[in-house]
């Protein structure tokens, strides 16, 4: 599987674990040059705290397109460790 957006490839694995329909690339597989802090939290009922980064990638910015959970709850473990992504970031 290849995440990509504005031309180019933010991460590819062979190994993704598919979440409500999400694929879930390894950490170690993001792009770390193109991610960017951001602050924005959401709270997901049955995996609990996500947290999120952005994009900056050919000078310009996708907000909040990478999510992650450092602490999932037990009922989403296999998502430790890996990010997803939405808002145009195509996953394929």
């Amino acid at each position: 599987m290849k995440a990509t957006w504005n031309g180019v490839t933010i991460a590819e694995s062979d190994d993704t674990v598919v979440v409500e329909g999400n694929h879930y690339f390894p950490d170690a597989s993001l792009k770390r040059e193109y991610t960017t802090f951001s602050n924005h939290r959401s709270s997901c009922a049955w995996k609990g705290q996500a947290y999120y980064y952005s994009l900056m990638v050919n000078g310009e910015m996708n907000e909040n397109a990478v999510w992650y959970y450092p602490e999932p709850s037990e009922a989403a473990a296999e998502i430790k460790g890996r990010v997803a992504f939405w808002k145009g970031v195509k996953v394929a």
